[in-house]
């Protein structure tokens, strides 16, 4: 199979690429060719991964990603939530005007490719029930919410069309993510646990009662490689799927990082409120009914002992390398 990631060379992006290149989407269906399109080159050395280094807004360098002819497009890029807020044209031209750019490209291949397309459950705003039901409308109250919400409506149109095989995939929150804070608003998730395990103080900017929904980065990629090749005749005619999740409140989250990295990493993080994040932030679902994409074959993780633990035997070999 030959498949094309946007994102390619991020934190998911790279992780989906390895995880393909290993496993495939299961014994008779291994991977033949990736090419990443990215801003900088996937750092992978596989000789079947072949980097597209350029723009998900420029024509050219999407029709050079998509010139194999791809079977699956997974569409990871995207300007984030804290950018998005900041810089409404960039988050428009990228979030809207680039998803619509590569669904035209997709559309003017000989055969109408699966596209999976990574939403966010920053679609949802305003009143919402203490479960999201599957059928609740999006009202988003950020602009990356919106200009995910208006990508999610592309890809079910191209797809009702016939020009692609879509399919969207909600994604909770991934945590925990290494490496440099980034500009999702929900980037203090991570840092909160992040750095004080590595001796840096940490700060969370919500209050410690507000609901998360929250995956770790193997089971989102667990449930990416499921989208990427389940049947089109499961999904019937909603494309859209909220991708499980495990509910978790700051509190709960700090009250893990004592047990697993000691009362001196709790230590470091200071209770803070900065009105920015929280606007955005405790706009956001805690909880969804995820019955349908369950029975499909998606994924949630147990509980947030096993998600800190995930990173933590990650980053241990980083660590002694070091």
């Amino acid at each position: 199979m030959k498949i094309v990631i946007t994102g390619g060379a991020g934190f998911l992006g790279s992780r989906l690429i390895a995880r393909l290149l290993d496993r495939g989407f299961g014994p008779d269906r291994k991977v033949a060719s990736i090419v990443s399109l990215d801003r900088v080159a996937c750092p992978i050395d596989d000789p079947r991964v072949r980097s597209v280094v350029g723009s998900i807004a420029d024509a050219e360098d999407v029709t050079r990603a998509l010139s194999e002819g791809p079977d699956v497009v997974y569409h990871l890029a995207a300007v984030l939530s804290g950018q998005s807020e900041a810089e409404f044209d960039t988050g428009l031209n990228i979030n809207v005007d680039a998803t619509r750019l590569l669904l035209e490209e997709c559309r003017k291949l000989q055969t109408a490719p699966r596209v999976v397309f990574t939403s966010s459950l920053a679609v949802f705003g305003g009143p919402m029930p203490e479960v999201v039901p599957e059928t609740m409308a999006p009202m988003p109250q950020s602009s990356y919410g919106c200009g995910k919400a208006i990508g999610e409506l592309l890809v079910s149109e191209y797809s009702r069309k016939g020009f692609v095989d879509g399919i969207t995939c909600r994604l909770p929150t991934i945590c925990v993510r290494p490496g440099a804070p980034n500009s999702a608003a929900s980037s203090f998730v991570s840092g909160m646990l992040r750095e004080p395990l590595a001796g840096e103080a940490s700060e969370c900017p919500v209050p410690p009662n507000t609901r998360l929904w929250i995956s770790s980065p193997d089971t989102a990629i667990a449930n990416l490689v499921l989208a990427g090749g389940i049947a089109a005749g499961a999904l019937g005619v909603n494309r859209v799927l909220n991708l499980p999740g495990i509910t978790v409140t700051p509190a709960q989250m700090l009250d893990s990082l004592e047990r697993l990295g000691g009362a001196e990493a709790r230590a470091r993080v200071a209770m803070t409120s900065d009105p920015r994040v929280m606007d955005i932030v405790c706009s956001w679902p805690g909880a969804f009914d995820v019955s349908r994409p369950r029975a499909l074959g998606f994924v949630a993780d147990g509980d947030f002992d096993g998600v800190l633990a995930q990173y933590m035997d990650a980053a241990a070999p980083q660590a002694a390398s070091g």
